[in-house]
């Protein structure tokens, strides 16, 4: 199945020439071609400028287009996707535009990146004219969707078959969502990889970039926390970034904040031990230096091996036994938060509608009233009057769908949602404290062995030098 896009850009030839020919993403550049230009980002986009300003007509001001197609994991092979690649260029361009395709193939996904001159090699007419005018069929978009559909049959992939059914979200992203991979989901999981290797909010940031993910944080801005992917930024890079709030609550700032010190649960282990190194020429000129290291070591050596023999299971059960138990913990951690989430919208609704009520007999004192009674009250009670539709407004905000539940009702389900936070509170205490023990014993098996390695392979190390020696 291959999914294609395709946008303007107005400015930054040459950037988006050299992003799509990276040698990290291209195999080298060996999955890179080019059609009546050279293939190299500032030779391409000096050719490109050059024809835009002898043949173009001058009537776009847009400097060239930028068509990705991207195929499903495993479905084709680099070679495959540069070959469907160039049969799309063909078909769609008819050798008459300048042009650089790039085949990707550092993600799990091949796509294809294709940056085409905006303006014909020989009559000058520019792409957006002769193909986004007329008829829908006709545009550049279905044209390119058509054609890449039609390839995917001849080569046997799979194809969306309704892509009119998006209703306003992308082509790339209608599919995303039939396989429950929208581009939120996708950034989400991403965010919460990041998370569980991040040792604070700053390290969070600065390892994002490695998940393929761009942060835009301010903590001076009332919207401090934006993200985006940036495979979502090469396939589009007008692209917006994507409030953290919009993600959900477990995604603001001070949540992964949170988040990332709950996943911190290996908080203390053994310190990894020091073998003497007894290789160096001095230890070769004492023997009494020799004995005493060899003697330190042999404690360091019996003590690492008690701590592996003091517990019964394996360093991969102890672990296994960590993370399971610290999964509970993440598990409890949604209803829990969610359950605050409810808490604090209780907060605010109670004192709303009690407020509203306290001003609501004012408005009806108001409307019962008529000509200068009226008047005269709306002028001695301006300041009630102005409070009441103040607290209508905001009751529509809390209530959109109009209806106003009983101040009773909500206190006992605020009372109820108090008492099952606490509890909740102290089941997720205990399975933190149980994660944390079973951590710490995995840790101080873990170092033991390094240690006896370390032991081992300096007593290898030592033999071998004192036998050349001798």
């Amino acid at each position: 199945m291959a999914v294609t896009r395709i946008h303007t850009i107005h400015t930054g030839t040459y950037g988006a020439i050299d992003y799509i020919c990276n040698p990290d993403k291209t195999a080298d550049g060996k999955y890179v071609v080019s059609n009546l230009c050279v293939s190299s980002p500032s030779g391409a986009s000096e050719q490109f400028r050059n024809i835009r300003q002898s043949v173009g007509t001058g009537r776009s001001r847009s400097e060239c287009q930028h068509i990705i197609q991207s195929f499903a994991p495993s479905e084709v092979t680099p070679e495959r996707a540069l070959l469907i690649g160039q049969e799309l260029c063909k078909a769609l361009f008819n050798d008459e535009y300048q042009y650089v395709l790039a085949v990707h193939c550092d993600h799990e996904h091949i796509h294809n990146h294709i940056i085409v001159n905006n303006v014909n090699f020989y009559t000058g007419h520019t792409f957006e004219t002769e193909h986004n005018q007329g008829k829908i069929p006709d545009r550049a978009w279905s044209k390119l969707r058509t054609i890449s559909d039609e390839l995917c049959r001849k080569h046997g992939l799979s194809i969306i078959e309704n892509p009119h059914l998006s209703k306003g979200k992308s082509h790339w992203e209608w599919e995303l969502d039939k396989q429950n991979l929208s581009w939120k989901e996708q950034l989400k999981r991403a965010i919460d990889e990041v998370i569980k290797v991040s040792e604070d909010f700053e390290d969070f940031l600065a390892k994002c970039a490695d998940f393929g993910i761009l942060v835009d944080y301010n903590p001076d801005h009332k919207i401090d926390l934006k993200f985006m992917l940036s495979e979502q930024k090469e396939r589009n890079p007008r692209a917006k970034f994507t409030r953290a709030k919009t993600l959900g609550y477990f995604y603001e700032s001070q949540q992964i904040r949170r988040r990332i010190e709950s996943y911190k649960y290996q908080m203390s282990h053994s310190p990894t031990a020091r073998i003497i190194r007894t290789t160096a020429d001095k230890f070769q000129q004492s023997q009494g230096l020799t004995n005493w290291a060899d003697r330190e070591n042999m404690k360091v050596a019996s003590k690492a091996l008690n701590e592996m023999t003091a517990s019964n299971s394996t360093l991969e059960e102890l672990e296994s036994a960590a993370h399971r138990a610290f999964a509970e913990f993440m598990v409890m951690s949604t209803p829990q938060f969610e359950l605050s989430d409810r808490i604090h919208e209780l907060e605010k609704q109670i004192p709303a509608i009690e407020e509203y009520r306290k001003y609501k007999v004012y408005y009806k004192n108001y409307t019962s009233l008529e000509g200068k009674s009226k008047k005269k009250y709306g002028e001695n009670c301006r300041y009630e009057l102005d409070q009441y539709h103040e607290c209508r407004k905001k009751l529509k905000e809390l209530f959109p769908d109009g209806i106003i539940p009983k101040i009773k009702d909500l206190q006992d389900e605020l009372k109820k949602a108090r008492e099952d936070y606490a509890k909740m509170s102290a089941e997720r205490k205990a399975l933190k404290k149980e994660a944390d023990r079973l951590s710490r014993l995995a840790q101080q098996k873990r170092d033991s062995q390094r240690t006896l390695a370390r032991y081992m392979q300096n007593e290898q190390a030592a033999k071998r030098k004192k036998g050349q020696l001798e």
